[in-house]
């Protein structure tokens, strides 16, 4: 009789992230219909980084409609990069043909200690960062909600045993690289159960079959372990890798925002005088375009949203239509960031109207935000 680990070492070979693409040639050049070259435009704004875009390329020509998957921790306030960056994400991996999964990592909030490790809080928080996503604009027809607590308990036996068996194939050292995905570092005392969890991520993928792991470059090093275990195991299917943009938190220095900082970046339940002090105090140089968050908002959610961008300025309206233009005449010293921060603050309170609404006019959702501001936000 073989035990346990045996049994998964011998289904293993026959595992795959999802059901396997139908046959394409070895090698490049791959034809591409009119339809799949759309598609992979679509996803191709959304990667900062994709790996590798000629897997990409095979899965698209293979198959019509893909599972994508994200998971993210309820672990307190969402900011704007969660919020509005993601919901532009979403659309449009959605309008490239995907199924998106959000796995609600409740048990691995619990595990990072989030909210002291409050599962019901949790919860509430989860529940919380769907309504803001609900009044975003997300395309809720193609995406679904799964929570890792309900979901694991579906089918335990198959989850811990690739939990277990990811474990076995990995040293510490190479799991404490992926600390990142955890708002760690490698140097960081950690608790076991949180070398735990970058074995629990990267199983999450293989549980939910996903096609792509369309995560943030944050979590680039749980997404490439996936690969190395593929690789390990001999699992022919790879994810693919769709890693988006981290946004740069508002102070100087900062390479993304933080949720302990209330001053690092704009947070979806903002108000309109919060974003208008943020914005005024945020670090934007004349003339500097690198590392300038500003400019790093204006790249990656104003045009994103919106199909020209006006600025007043002493000598009239400057109406831009492409990031790039708006770029150069900001290098060039043509305008000023006391003209550009103004217009930028009153995009962004345009983009969280909505929200704001949401969570005035619907009494369910204004009970939820009041209750999740009660609970103190944990590192």
């Amino acid at each position: 009789m073989s035990t346990p680990t045996e049994s998964i070492e011998k289904g293993v070979e026959k595992l795959e992230v999802s059901p396997a693409a139908a046959p394409a040639a070895e090698k490049p050049k791959i034809e591409l219909s009119e339809r799949n070259q759309e598609r992979l435009a679509l996803i191709k704004q959304v990667g900062e980084e994709i790996v590798s875009e000629e897997s990409l390329i095979r899965l698209l020509n293979g198959k019509e409609k893909l599972r994508c998957y994200d998971g993210f921790e309820p672990s307190g306030r969402m900011h704007i990069a969660q919020g509005i960056l993601k919901s532009i994400n979403v659309n449009r991996m959605t309008k490239a043909g995907c199924t998106f999964i959000f796995w609600v990592a409740d048990w691995f909030a619990m595990l990072n200690n989030k909210m002291n490790g409050d599962l019901n809080k949790i919860r509430k928080v989860g529940q919380y960062m769907i309504e803001i996503w609900k009044a975003t604009g997300m395309d809720m027809e193609n995406v679904e909600f799964l929570w890792s607590s309900d979901e694991i308990n579906k089918n335990a036996n198959d989850y811990w045993l690739r939990v277990m068996d990811i474990a076995r194939k990995f040293n510490v050292p190479r799991i404490k690289k992926c600390s990142q995905i955890m708002g760690r570092n490698e140097e960081d005392d950690l608790m076991c159960a949180q070398l735990l969890y970058p074995c629990m991520q990267c199983a999450d993928i293989f549980y939910l079959k996903a096609d792509i792991c369309q995560l943030g470059m944050d979590q680039r090093k749980v997404n490439m372990l996936a690969i190395e275990y593929c690789d390990k195991v001999k699992i022919k299917n790879k994810p693919i890798i769709v890693s988006h943009h981290m946004l740069s938190g508002l102070k100087e220095g900062q390479e993304k925002m933080s949720k302990s900082d209330p001053d690092s970046a704009i947070f979806m339940e903002d108000t309109e005088a919060d974003v208008n002090t943020k914005i005024k105090k945020a670090f934007c140089p004349p003339g500097v375009v690198e590392k300038n968050p500003i400019l790093d908002y204006v790249k990656h959610i104003i045009f994103q949203k919106v199909e020209t961008f006006t600025i007043p300025t002493k000598e009239g309206d400057k109406v831009y239509t492409k990031y790039d233009d708006l770029e150069a005449d900001y290098k060039a010293e043509k305008i000023h960031p006391s003209e550009l921060k103004p217009q930028v603050a009153k995009a962004i309170n345009a983009m969280l109207q909505p929200v704001r609404d949401h969570f005035t006019n619907n009494a369910e959702a204004a009970a939820l935000l009041k209750t999740v501001r009660s609970y103190t936000v944990t590192r």
